[in-house]
């Protein structure tokens, strides 16, 4: 029988600079700060909670000997999708209130349950968000 995967645990988002990276997706997006000591004595990480997940903000500047990480790294090349409860109308007032720009939207796009509405803005690497809420 093959292994059947059910969920996503945590991604790992490239930055350059992930106090910044941090204090953004924490202000724009409402993610919990969570600093951690992974051991083996690889360096103190960040990780940004959100419902049952987290990301990891891995500087690029950090060595792969020092993170286990993928071949390509590069900070600003992620296209995100996170899911929100709120409206669009309510996204668009939000980034504006934050002084964030929107890149499109809002606009229907498929989700992974079908229709969803959606905003897209970018992160300070340029990395694409999008925001969005099943209709």
């Amino acid at each position: 029988m093959p292994v059947e995967i059910n969920a996503l645990d945590h991604l790992v988002v490239n930055v350059t600079d992930a106090e910044k990276s941090a204090v953004w997706y924490a202000r724009v997006l409402g993610m919990k700060r969570s600093d951690f000591d992974p051991g083996q004595g690889e360096p103190k990480r960040i990780a940004m909670l959100f419902g049952d997940q987290k990301i990891n903000l891995r500087p690029v500047s950090t060595s792969k000997d020092k993170w286990f990480t993928a071949d390509h790294e590069a900070a600003g090349s992620d296209d995100l999708c996170f899911l929100t409860k709120a409206s669009p109308q309510q996204i668009v007032d939000h980034l504006k209130n934050c002084g964030v720009a929107i890149e499109e939207g809002p606009c229907e796009r498929q989700g992974a349950r079908g229709t969803i509405l959606s905003v897209y803005c970018r992160d300070p690497d340029g990395s694409l968000i999008e925001i969005s809420s099943y209709a």
